[in-house]
């Protein structure tokens, strides 16, 4: 059984509950891409097309999750989403985490934003991605969309990060609730692990004050799933995140709400079908 902690939420400060990932049914290949200094481990399954797709323009799906956890988060749900889209998924492991290296200092969006910008020029994966991006995840999505709208043919956000939830209220309450967490992780060993979500604490204040004030280009569609149970305890930020999601998917008419109903934050294990519906109905789409 392979334990993680899962996302601490804005930049995933929150441990949730452990998941169990099962060994993979379809070996990728696995690709060290250098940036800046650091490898980045981006790890590929295979196109199954039908006759006559297009494999050398894509879809391509690519997979990132939540903070404190790596590519392999996703490992039950690849099976399906193969079988049903039979495009080429790429995932990959943030800086510190997998097999990628570890970048000292406090964690920063915009050097995981290149990372993956990086690693999809590297791949050839430069149009008709599909993002499929998971709490903290949202925030790169959002910063990648922006750089390369032209790049990306829709995104299927779950349960992730978007840009109205993070008010000056908000983050000083998630920062006083993270508190006491952050003090258990600085007197433990430090792990790999620990070391990412001390990163995540260092710039969480400074990183969500920056992303509320980002913009989803109004041209890439995105479906946006949110949790029936939310990542919080508290009725009141709990409803806050529901209604940022309604927020931000009503914001532009190529936007749909979805609500996975009785998942909590980790979608990806209590939800998966809806995941994956979301996706194939994403590819039927047309930009």
């Amino acid at each position: 059984m392979r334990i993680t902690k899962a996302a601490w939420l804005g930049l995933c400060l929150c441990l949730a509950p452990l998941v169990s990932v099962p060994a993979r049914a379809d070996e990728p290949a696995t690709r060290l891409i250098a940036r800046a200094g650091h490898n980045t481990a981006f790890h590929i399954f295979p196109a199954h097309p039908a006759p006559g797709q297009d494999v050398a323009h894509g879809p391509v799906i690519v997979l990132d999750a939540g903070g404190g956890l790596d590519a392999y988060y996703w490992d039950a749900l690849v099976p399906e989403l193969a079988r049903r889209t039979g495009a080429r998924i790429i995932s990959y492991d943030r800086a510190g985490s997998g097999a990628s290296d570890e970048v000292p200092g406090p964690w920063s969006v915009q050097g995981a934003t290149e990372d993956l910008e990086n690693g999809l020029r590297a791949l050839g994966a430069t149009h008709g991605v599909i993002l499929v991006s998971h709490s903290l995840a949202g925030e790169i999505a959002t910063y990648l969309a922006g750089r390369h709208p032209d790049w990306i043919a829709g995104a299927v956000l779950v349960d992730a990060n978007v840009p109205d939830f993070f008010t000056d209220d908000v983050i000083d309450r998630q920062m006083a609730s993270y508190a006491p967490m952050i003090a258990a992780l600085k007197a433990q060993s430090p792990t790999p692990q620990g070391r990412q979500l001390l990163a995540l604490a260092d710039s969480f204040a400074e990183t969500s004050r920056a992303f509320h004030k980002a913009v989803w280009p109004a041209a890439v569609p995105a479906v946006v799933i949110v949790s029936e149970k939310t990542p919080f305890d508290a009725p009141a930020d709990a409803q806050w995140w529901r209604d940022a999601h309604a927020r931000f998917a009503g914001g532009a008419p190529n936007r749909q709400l979805v609500s996975a109903q009785g998942s909590s934050h980790d979608v990806v294990h209590d939800r998966p079908e809806v995941i994956v519906q979301a996706v194939v109905d994403m590819m039927a789409r047309k930009r």
